[in-house]
């Protein structure tokens, strides 16, 4: 049984815990799900602040699969863990930077080790460590074979010459990083000097006897050509009896592209041949069949200058390599595939009038079929005897939590298991719209209520437009929280624009190359409907996002002046300037086209072109560490808002990436959007958060 000490807080003595920053940041958040072998046991990662609140950390947690008794806590520890992985024998791995006991001195760095916790409980145990750190995890369901991936220097032989080669750098106070191939950066992390390389483990040892010294663990490289930018960073899935690796390889694609296929590795040997090699696609998320002769994976068909991207399933047969289609014809984007508990059909995701459902197609082929009705399904695990599915749902209306499932069954929604994240209410309530774009196309959107809204008490309408571009509003989210701004009486309007997926290929295709048109168009189509709402005050309104939303945010600040404040997090101002330093220039230049030889799109699309049309007060918000959609991109739009007079701050993270994760600089982005907000939509005070 848990220990009352360790259930996390979820709600505040005041109220909803939503209008209280500080209990809002301290609420439990469900992470990543993991079944065992035998289908008995079931762990779940989840978030809570760390003991100063400064940081959240996370620890694993078992969950009954019948329901009846509250979540256990399994691990404990400063650094937390995360990437849990059962064993055959009852095992349970994962990946921590806690300290060894065994070690002495504690690490002035340390890196993330393999550890075991034993199928009876008792004390973790560390059975692996690399100087690079062990970032992932794979093993084989049947044999309980295991293959890391650990970050190594070029040219480092074994892990005593990585330590040596790093220990020398560091001395020698060398921090530059030479690069030979595009890209240099990706997400929040510079590439290079080392690279991911995947390890042979084999049968981790057992449990020396009490007193005797831990064996060494010997790694074998079965990568030892990986080299930078993308090294054998990939996806990979082992076959159940270990025999087999298929992993997900970048390589060069034109003269500064990349693009992914997949290779299969013999693991005895190392040798290694291309599986699916498409010039004219990427491949990804693969998993081998119960039997081990088949793969499924996802096959993404490049994008042009004229076409979005389009998604499929393939069926891979192992000994020749021959691929068939699993979903031809199928107008939503698969993702997440893997092979039912007997083979005979394969499991899927796809986003489908926003949600984010699970399907169902035969592996020898046929129709899809959609088991679930409402919410957002992630983490999907297959119960090997065929007797259950279990997975992580969400939506805008509740938190991710895990919930088992039939694998036969259609229009599923069931209760979740009981678990740490589950909250007691929310302030207000969600409500589904649709509205009409100008060419007739329905726009879906989600529409957030606060508690007090009516047509006597009008609520000021907040419009959240999403990143990507090609996502969609789905499923619950603590960085863009409208609930947040509800418990402050603000309602939110959550739309799905032209580009978003789930709605079908010609949906993607309103919008694609011309972000300015079809989206922009969709999403006042979306407010106006909402406006006509007795219950909404459209006198008072505002617009927000993040990313393409930012994008947005800032062309919606050009274009019209109906807003009373616009606030622009993550945003691309400059379209032709983001391109030129983004961490996958290749990636938009294929739907945006070169700059140089395609420059319309530039010219009829990039907001910074527009700026003497601003009226509307801006928050500009962005993170340096932001390689996605670098810095430079607020800082020329903070100067150009600021040479214009347009009234406009700038709420600057020096050690943010795209996103905000930690709890402190999470709040302050909180603080600022509400008082930016209170300010310019309600007309009060500036009131500056106190911390800043």
């Amino acid at each position: 049984m848990s220990e009352p000490s360790d259930a996390p807080t979820t709600a505040s003595p005041s109220g909803s815990p939503f209008a209280d920053l500080a209990a809002f940041a301290a609420l439990p958040r469900v992470g990543g799900l993991a079944l065992s072998a035998d289908g008995r046991r079931l762990a779940i990662a989840v978030q809570t602040l760390d003991h100063e609140k400064t940081a959240w950390q996370s620890a694993l947690w078992e969950v009954d699969l019948e329901g009846r008794r509250p979540a256990r806590r399994l691990t404990r520890s400063a650094p937390g863990e995360s990437s849990p992985v059962w064993a055959p024998d009852g095992s349970l791995l994962f990946t921590s930077a806690r300290p060894d006991p065994g070690a002495g001195e504690a690490a002035e760095d340390p890196k993330p080790a393999l550890w075991s916790l034993p199928a009876d409980g008792g004390e973790a145990r560390p059975v692996l460590t690399h100087p690079g750190g062990i970032s992932r995890v794979a093993l084989a369901a049947d044999s309980g074979e295991v293959v890391v991936t650990a970050s190594a220097m070029p040219g480092a032989g074994d892990a005593e010459a990585d330590a040596e080669r790093r220990k020398r750098r560091k001395e020698a106070g060398v921090t530059a990083i030479l690069h030979e191939a595009y890209p240099v950066r990706y997400w929040d992390s510079d590439l290079g000097p080392a690279t991911p390389h995947l390890f042979w483990v084999g049968e981790l040892p057992a449990e020396p006897d009490a007193g005797a010294e831990r064996p060494p663990v010997e790694l074998r490289d079965l990568t030892p050509d990986a080299v930078p930018p993308s090294g054998a960073g990939g996806d990979l899935t082992l076959s159940p009896d270990g025999r087999l690796l298929v992993r997900v390889e970048s390589v060069p694609d034109g003269p500064a592209g990349r693009r992914d296929r997949l290779v299969l590795l013999e693991t005895a040997t190392g040798e290694a041949r291309a599986l699916v090699d498409d010039p004219l696609a990427d491949l990804g998320a693969p998993r081998f069949s119960p039997d081990g002769s088949a793969v499924v994976c996802v096959r993404e068909s490049m994008s042009t200058h004229d076409e979005p991207p389009d998604y499929t399933l393939l069926h891979v047969d192992v000994a020749t390599g021959a691929a068939r289609e699993l979903t031809p014809g199928f107008d939503r984007w698969p993702s997440a595939p893997q092979f039912s508990a007997d083979g005979t059909a394969v499991y899927f995701l796809a986003d489908d009038d926003g949600r984010h459902a699970l399907f169902r197609v035969p592996a020898d082929g046929g129709e899809p079929v959609r088991m679930t009705t409402d919410g957002a399904y992630s983490d999907l695990q297959v119960a090997r005897d065929g007797s259950a599915l279990y997975a992580l749902r969400s939506a805008y209306d509740e938190p991710p939590g895990p919930v088992r499932l039939d694998p036969e069954a259609t229009g599923q929604h069931p209760d979740p298991l009981p678990n740490p994240g589950t909250l007691a209410g929310l302030p207000g309530t969600l409500q589904e719209v649709e509205a009409t774009a100008a060419d007739g196309t329905p726009v879906h959107c989600w529409l957030v209520l606060p508690e007090e809204a009516s047509a006597e008490r009008p609520a000021p309408l907040v419009l959240w437009v999403h990143g990507g571009p090609l996502m969609s509003w789905n499923s619950w989210s603590w960085r863009w929280c409208p609930w947040v701004l509800a418990a402050r009486g603000y309602a939110v309007l959550l739309p799905d624009p032209a580009l978003s997926q789930g709605y079908g290929q010609d949906f993607v295709r309103r919008g694609w190359g011309a972000w300015g048109e079809a989206p922009y168009t969709d999403l006042m189509a979306a407010v106006d409907a909402v406006e006509q709402r007795p219950e909404i005050d459209e006198s008072r309104t505002a617009a927000m996002g993040g990313s393409f939303g930012g994008y947005m945010a800032n062309w919606i600040a050009t274009q019209t002046d109906r807003f009373r404040a616009i606030v622009t997090h993550a945003s691309l101002w400059d379209v032709d300037s983001f391109i030129g330093t983004t961490d996958a220039a290749y990636y938009w230049e294929k739907e945006w086209g070169d700059p140089l030889r395609q420059p319309k799109r530039y010219e009829q699309n990039s907001p910074h072109r527009y700026a003497d049309a601003i009226r509307t007060p801006v928050l500009v918000i962005h993170g340096d560490r932001d390689y996605r959609v670098p810095i430079g991109e607020a800082l020329r739009l903070w100067y150009d808002l600021q040479k214009r007079g347009v009234p406009s701050r700038f709420l600057y993270f020096p050690n943010e990436n795209h996103w905000v994760l930690t709890p402190g600089n999470a709040q302050v982005w909180y603080e600022t959007v509400l008082s930016f907000l209170a300010e310019h939509v309600h007309g009060q005070d500036w009131q500056r958060p106190e911390l800043l």
